[in-house]
Formats: structure tokens, C-alpha cells, sequence
């Protein structure tokens, strides 16, 4: 069970992180645009760190305030959530 929860915030993090490349390129591009609320989506079911990470490296929503604290927030709301689980099993 332990290596399926890896394998899967793994996943849903390389996709946080790529959701964010793609929306920087379109942004530079002039083209349409990935929701605001559906990346936060990814990062809500567990793709914070790609998303946080994918602000860093692009320079992507990094002036955006629901972004710059929200996403940060959303970590450690989501790390405190590993540790209780991790120490209840």
C-alpha cells in the first residue's frame, strides 16, 4: 500500500509540475490558458510540491497572492496530514 501512495504523489506531482510549464508557455504564447482552479485542484489531491516547484523553476504564478500563500499553506496542511496518518498506522 505504502509504494501505491509513493507511486501516486509521485505522479500527480510530475503532473503539478508540468500543468504549470504548459500554462507558462501558453502564457507567453498569448494562447488559451489552464484554469487557476483546476490547478489548484492538482495540487489539492496531492500536487502541491509540483505545483509549488513549478512556480519556482517557470516563474509562473509567483505574484499571484492566492498562489504565492495558498500553495505553500496547502504543503504543510498536506504534511501534517502524512505525519498523523504515518503515526496512527
Amino acid at each position: 500500500m505504502e509504494k501505491i501512495i509513493l507511486a501516486y504523489g509521485l505522479f500527480i506531482n510530475i503532473i503539478g509540475f508540468l500543468k504549470m510549464y504548459s500554462d507558462k508557455r501558453r502564457a507567453i504564447k498569448g494562447k488559451w490558458r489552464i484554469k487557476e482552479n483546476k490547478l489548484f485542484l492538482i495540487a489539492i489531491i496531492g500536487g502541491s510540491l509540483g505545483i509549488y516547484i513549478g512556480m519556482k523553476v517557470w516563474r509562473h504564478k509567483t505574484r499571484d497572492v492566492l498562489f504565492k500563500h495558498g500553495i505553500p499553506l496547502l504543503i504543510v496542511v498536506q504534511l501534517i496530514l502524512f505525519v498523523i496518518l504515518s503515526l496512527n498506522t
